[in-house]
């Protein structure tokens, strides 16, 4: 890889402003079926579906989607099937003004399937249909490589096989690099060293960790150790709420007193809004009030779909 192995690389994020240059997500593209019911059943029960939503979902959708509806320009780098329901899902990714010329069809596969069952008390619990066939091989994201090399940042979901996550570093040797997970041992170091943003959740972090995290000092600890080897940005998700660490500074955000109807899809608000802020030079405390407050935002419904509006994020952000 071109890249150096170890300690920061990273240039100056730009002048605060608009975006410039579009952003690459690579990650899941799926068909969403969230179901709301009051309890879920026992075995040999069942129960009435209170509400029911069908989407284009996915991690690496619900982020471009969300990039597009900040004003950045996404460009989606997943798969999904020859069927019926993966050309649904691209439409609407169409109508959601996300380039999805890089998206692949694979033949003889159906696009993958998440249901979301959620009960009152805003319980999820996922049924997941994404066989190895709806995930990215390091031939597709070659295939990728006009895409990845136009674009000012790429966002790598982790849950990518590593050779995927590999072939993404190498074909976009002058973007920003954000990787949303926790990057396997056998690529750790080389990710970590790329990337510009680093996020987790808080059962990734503590993979990150090798430990549990007990509280906020630690998940700073952890945060301080990833930066110094090379990330300049690291958010990490706590039982509380979510600590930012960047070179010389630290960041705790408690989580938002805010009506929670499904979790689905706040961390992949979170990370697109921390990308949309930083792409427009702002700096990391007001990038990561804006991504807690997308986050919050995308709790309030069930299902992963975000809809975000930039001028009321700010406004919820106090920025």
């Amino acid at each position: 890889m071109p890249r150096p192995t170890g300690g920061p690389v990273h240039e100056p994020v730009p002048e605060r402003g608009a975006v410039h240059g579009r952003v690459a997500v690579l990650g899941q593209v799926a068909r969403d079926l969230v179901l709301v019911v009051d309890d879920v059943p026992a075995p040999g029960e069942s129960a009435d579906v209170r509400r029911r939503r069908e989407m284009l979902g996915g991690k690496g959708a619900n982020q471009a989607v969300s990039l597009a509806q900040l004003g950045v320009r996404a460009g989606l780098v997943g798969v999904v099937g020859d069927d019926d329901v993966g050309g649904g899902m691209l439409d609407q990714a169409r109508r959601d003004g996300i380039d999805v010329s890089h998206v692949v069809r694979r033949e003889g596969t159906e696009t993958g399937l998440i249901v979301d069952v959620v009960d009152a008390s805003a319980g999820w619990r996922y049924l997941e249909d994404l066989p190895d066939a709806v995930l990215l091989t390091e031939a597709d994201v070659r295939a990728a490589d006009p895409l990845l090399r136009d674009s000012a940042w790429v966002s790598v979901q982790l849950q990518q096989p590593p050779d995927a996550v590999r072939a993404a570093l190498d074909h976009a040797p002058d973007a920003r690099i954000a990787v949303d997970g926790a990057p396997s041992e056998d690529v750790r170091d080389e990710v970590l060293a790329a990337a510009h943003v680093v996020r987790a959740d808080a059962r990734e972090a503590e993979m990150l960790a090798g430990t549990r995290i007990a509280d906020e000092r630690e998940a700073v600890n952890l945060g301080e150790d990833l930066v110094r080897r090379g990330p300049s940005l690291v958010a990490l998700a706590v039982a509380s709420g979510n600590v930012f660490v960047w070179p010389g500074g630290h960041l705790v955000l408690p989580l938002e007193d805010t009506p929670v109807a499904d979790t689905t899809g706040a961390g992949d608000a979170l990370t697109a809004a921390l990308i949309a802020a930083l792409a427009r030079g702002d700096p990391p405390e007001s990038a990561a009030r804006l991504a807690v407050a997308a986050a919050a935002d995308t709790v309030g419904h069930p299902g992963g779909r975000p809809s975000l509006d930039p001028a009321a994020l700010r406004e919820r952000a106090g920025l």
